[in-house]
């Protein structure tokens, strides 16, 4: 089954063709809201409330159009309100016994790891924390333009800004980007 039957079974109320869509984009739109988001667990609930909503709102789709910008969209504004609600959220919990596992765990993985995939994780994880203290729509542009490989033009059409706006969202989540990381050596 391709994507335009999966739509056309969608739109007839048939459910499984989203099962098609899941297994085409979840994992690139898990990903994508993960780094906007900060978070696996909310980046997946944001990932599921989409694929809902896509098939709540299937009927409106234009067939003509390609499904993977129309879903990413949903994707990334979504994850741009979720980091923002999370940003504004204070947490309560002080597990530092929690954290305390979690290195050690890290520590006893990395150990029987060679010397140049532990210095790959570790660029992965700072890169990560440097993207993550970017502001939620520095973190979309640099996703979809740099993660999802999408050009200028595309990437601005999906935060519905001007491209010259992304240029800017672009070079400015650069700049703090080399700081940041150029502060951890």
């Amino acid at each position: 089954m391709d994507e335009a039957q999966a739509i056309t079974q969608l739109k007839a109320g048939d459910i499984s063709g989203l099962q098609m869509l899941v297994e085409t984009y979840q994992i690139e739109a898990i990903q994508a809201a993960c780094l906007i988001t900060g978070d696996r667990a909310t980046a997946e609930d944001v990932v599921q409330d989409a694929f809902l909503r896509a098939f709540d709102k299937i009927q409106g789709f234009d067939e003509t159009r390609p499904f993977r910008p129309w879903f990413v969209r949903m994707v990334v504004n979504d994850s741009i309100k979720a980091a923002i609600r999370q940003s504004r959220q204070i947490s309560l919990k002080d597990d530092g016994e929690a954290d305390y596992k979690t290195v050690l765990q890290k520590l006893t993985e990395y150990i029987r790891e060679p010397e140049d995939a532990f210095e790959q994780k570790e660029l992965v994880t700072e890169m990560r924390q440097a993207i993550a203290r970017l502001s939620p729509s520095q973190r979309a542009a640099v996703v979809l333009h740099y993660f999802l490989n999408m050009s200028t033009a595309e990437s601005a059409a999906q935060l519905n800004c001007a491209p010259g706006t992304l240029r800017w969202h672009l070079s400015v989540a650069r700049a703090r980007l080399r700081s940041l990381l150029a502060s951890l050596k």
